[in-house]
This record gives C-alpha cells, sequence and structure tokens, in this order.
C-alpha cells in the first residue's frame, strides 16, 4: 500500500512513518505548513512575529533530517490560505463572541484529513497516516476511532469532528503503542533531531509566547469593567472579554477589598455585547456549575446517538469522562442532561461522545444551563 505520513518534524510522526515501512508500506513522507506569521501579520498591518518565536523552518529541518535517516522521500506542500480560511478566520469569529474554540480540532477537519488528504491522492497515496495516539477499527463495514493504549497521550478528542469518509483514509499507527516506547525507538533508530524533543503543546499558530498578546494583535483591546455579579459593584477595568475564560483567577487585577473576607476572585460570566466581563468570589456552584447543554454542528462517524442513551463525554481534552444522557433535537442538534452538574462547561469548546472506548463523535457547545437557566 502506497501510505503519505504527515511528518511534522516531531517523534510521533517519524516513529509512524518507521513502523508503516517496516510493515513493508510504500511510504512517502511530507511537512505540511500551515501557518505564516510575518505573511498574516502583513494582512492586518501588525507583523508579529520576531524569527526566534517561529519554528516552522526548525520542525521542516528536523524532518528532512528523519526522513533521510529512515531513507523515505519527503515532499513539502503549503496549506496557508486553506488554514487561514477554514481555521483561523473561525477561531477570531469565536473570541469575537466571547466563546472559547478549539482550532486544533478544525485543523484536523480542513487541513490534515482534508486537502493534504486530497494532495496525498494526487500523489496516488491509498491512505494518509499522522503521529496521531488514537486507534482505527473496521467492522462490519463500518470505521471507527478508539482510544489509544495510552490514555495520557490518547488523540481521539482532537479527531472527533473529521468525517466518516476522512477516517476511512487514515491511519494511526501509534495507537497501540506508549509515547515512552516511542521515544525509546527513536533512540534505537539514532534520530537524534527528534528523540528528546519537547512535545508541542497549545494552539500551533501560537507557539511560545503570551496568548493575550497574540490575540491583541487581531482583536483589539477594549477596555471595560469588571462587576461583582452578585450586586452589580464595578470592581475593576478589564482589556476586552475575549481575552478571559470562565473559571480564570488570574490576571484579573482585582485585589482584596477593605472590610470583607479576601475568598478570591474569578471569572464568571462574559456580556460581550455589553463589554462587561463578571466576577464572584467564594463558592463557584452557582456560576460556574451546569446541569445541561445544547450542542451544534454534530459529526458522527456512524449511527445516530439514541434518544435517552447513556454515554460518556469529554468537554475538554484530558478531562476524566462525564456521564450524560442524550436527547436528539429536532433541528438536529443535541442536548445533553449531565449525570451529575459539572464545572466550566464552555460554549464553543468541543464535546466528544463516548462509549466506553469507541468514539462516537462530537459536537460544539453552544448554550448551557444550571437548573433550567440560561448560563451563558
Amino acid at each position: 500500500m502506497k501510505i503519505m505520513v504527515g511528518l511534522s518534524g516531531g517523534v510521533d510522526s517519524a516513529i509512524a512513518a518507521y513502523f508503516l515501512k517496516k510493515q513493508g508500506h510504500e511510504v512517502i513522507c511530507c511537512f505540511m505548513r500551515n501557518w505564516d506569521s510575518l505573511a498574516n501579520g502583513d494582512v492586518l498591518g501588525n507583523p508579529t512575529l520576531d524569527e526566534d518565536i517561529c519554528t516552522q523552518e526548525k520542525d521542516f529541518n528536523d524532518a528532512k533530517d528523519v526522513a533521510e535517516r529512515l531513507g523515505l522521500p519527503l515532499l513539502r506542500v503549503d496549506f496557508i490560505k486553506e488554514y487561514w480560511d477554514n481555521v483561523f478566520i473561525y477561531f477570531l469569529e469565536e473570541y469575537k463572541k466571547g466563546r472559547t474554540p478549539n482550532p486544533d480540532v478544525f485543523c484536523n477537519k480542513y487541513i490534515k484529513f482534508g486537502p493534504f488528504l486530497d494532495f496525498a491522492k494526487k500523489h496516488g497515496c491509498d491512505m494518509i497516516a499522522m503521529g496521531h495516539y488514537a486507534k482505527r477499527i473496521d467492522e462490519n463495514g463500518k470505521t471507527y476511532i478508539l482510544k489509544a493504549k495510552d490514555k495520557n497521550k490518547d488523540q481521539s478528542y482532537f479527531l472527533a469532528q473529521i468525517s466518516s469518509e476522512q477516517l476511512k483514509s487514515c491511519l494511526f499507527p501509534l495507537g497501540d503503542i506508549t509515547k515512552e516506547e516511542v521515544r525509546k525507538i527513536a533512540v534505537e533508530l539514532n534520530l537524534t533531531s527528534v528523540e528528546y524533543k519537547k512535545d508541542s503543546t497549545g494552539i500551533c499558530f501560537i507557539g511560545e509566547r503570551n496568548f493575550k498578546d497574540f490575540l491583541k494583535n487581531y482583536i483589539p483591546a477594549k477596555k471595560g469593567d469588571i462587576v461583582d455579579i452578585e450586586n452589580n459593584r464595578v470592581l475593576g477595568t478589564h482589556d476586552g472579554v475575549m481575552y478571559y475564560t470562565l473559571g480564570q483567577r488570574r490576571g484579573l487585577g482585582i485585589g482584596g477589598i477593605k472590610g470583607e473576607e479576601a475568598k478570591g476572585w474569578f471569572v464568571c460570566k462574559k456580556d460581550v455585547k455589553n463589554n462587561i466581563l463578571y466576577v464572584a468570589s467564594g463558592s463557584e456552584d452557582d456560576h460556574l456549575f451546569s446541569d445541561e447543554a445544547i450542542l451544534t454542528n454534530i459529526n458522527l462517524f456512524n449511527e445516530k446517538i439514541e434518544d435517552d442513551k447513556h454515554i460518556n463525554v469529554k468537554f475538554r481534552y484530558r478531562q476524566q469522562d462525564q456521564g450524560v444522557s442524550v436527547k436528539n433535537l429536532e433541528d438536529g442538534n443535541i442536548k445533553l442532561i449531565f449525570d451529575k452538574p459539572y464545572k466550566a462547561v464552555t460554549p464553543g469548546q468541543i464535546c466528544v461522545f463516548y462509549d466506553g472506548e469507541i468514539c462516537l463523535g462530537s459536537g460544539i457547545i453552544d448554550k448551557v444551563y444550571y437548573h433550567g437557566k440560561l448560563k451563558n
């Protein structure tokens, strides 16, 4: 089988390529360049990067070194426009609404398993492969994603918005191996450029820099009031509600209030329309907890989830599975009824559905409720 591997310049995709070659496949590697920080800054009249922050060329050189050591060809392709149009613009629009998007999920859907898959097919490849920690199984004509063996690295969460057709065209060679074993193999193969390379974290186009400072380059700061939600008193000033997240405690600039017991302030609500950041102190129960949610943009890999079916979900990556019951709505959206109140279920984030080890699909959190009252 002819397979194109997305070689990122990291250790995971390197070992994925090695496994596929070892299994006897014809392997072609390809490095994807999805973000041009200087060019994108120029579009807005705001160049944002210095050369030290952008690591893409270093990643390409590491990918080139891996390909040479494994004896595999390496191509290079740019998806900068596709990433800007389909991922980054969505990211900005969601933040402008005060929501918290996950662009890495949509990078998989619209780049790695979209244009990259098309690129691979144009080069005669039957399948694509990545360094994701996830499993794929095929049963009775259906294809499923399962959680990886290494639960600490499992990335099924980030794959839950790709389509069934995209899923059928990809392989996940690292599904039955741990990260520790991956690094050990890299050492044995003398892949010195990646064997101990630090894992990439956070959003790819932000890199090792302050997220708030980065966002200011694209969404101008707009100062407003920080208000105590209990009594509507103004406690301070914020730089823009989109820069804060629900439950955030640090960076609020609110000190103690004379004559009151210090209990610590946290963000509990964002009013984008009126540019007000609401905070509370003390118990988080009434402010951060919810017991129902409405999901939109539903993506299911196979069959519809039946009404009243009890499943597990993750509202955030690395979160423990949370029990919920499902109700299908007439408009195609899904309502979740939680087993118990859960903390900081946040609009804009991805909610991923699981039945045991099997990933059923996902939706985007649109509205959350507590005791029937809309929270956002």
